[in-house]
């Protein structure tokens, strides 16, 4: 069993996503919270944690981003997916910077929130059709080395793709002009089979090139 925390402010949503889950046989929702501080108050005070807690960005009090960082600094175990109405790729970075673990839109098919709280729970990490690639390579050999495949500067790159800059403001922070900068992300799409700045950015997350706050 699939013991799940969900904190939407918006109460007939959230309401209907319990309505949803309580259908799944191997799901169970164990906190309702109606914004982030009241989640983490009831992480706090659980007899027992969930194993994934799904959060929306957008509440009040403390927003899904906050919420987020503060559930991987105190309880790390605990997956994060975040439900949201944002598809925007720095939307979908962000919370992954603060720790998510995948990411649903809230327009989404019942069945597509079902596979990805399963995937999470299995796999650790789980994204929608936003995001394509081998992001389950790694950019070292096992002793230790540089991939080859991608250069130091590119990896550099790849590294800033996962903050909220603009491609104009990685251009300007590694002192490169725009067309070098669209020069690297092309290539990286390539030599890694991603077609987003989301899929770099999930890819620098899962192989370690950045770390989640």
């Amino acid at each position: 069993m699939i013991n799940i925390a969900l904190a939407d402010d918006h109460t007939i949503l959230r309401k209907g996503v319990v309505e949803i889950l309580s259908r799944f046989d191997d799901m169970t929702v164990v906190i309702e919270a109606s914004n982030g501080k009241d989640m983490i108050a009831k992480l706090q005070s659980a007899a027992i944690l969930p194993d994934i807690c799904i959060v929306d960005i957008n509440m009040p009090e403390m927003n899904g981003y906050e919420t987020a960082s503060e559930i991987k600094k105190h309880w790390p175990d605990i997956k994060i997916l975040a439900l949201s109405m944002y598809d925007t790729e720095l939307n979908i970075i962000k919370m992954l910077r603060n720790g998510a673990n995948g990411y649903v839109l809230k327009d989404s098919d019942p069945e597509d929130l079902r596979v990805a709280i399963t995937r999470i729970c299995k796999d650790g990490f789980y994204h929608s059709e936003l995001v394509t690639g081998r992001m389950l390579n790694i950019l070292y050999d096992p002793n230790g080395k540089m991939n080859t495949e991608i250069s130091e500067r590119e990896l550099a790159f790849l590294s800033l793709c996962s903050t909220e800059l603009t491609y104009k403001e990685i251009a300007d922070q590694m002192c490169l002009s725009p067309r070098t900068i669209d020069g690297y992300r092309e290539s990286l799409f390539k030599k890694l089979n991603i077609t987003t700045r989301t899929g770099l950015a999930m890819y620098a997350i899962k192989a370690g090139v950045v770390s989640v706050k």
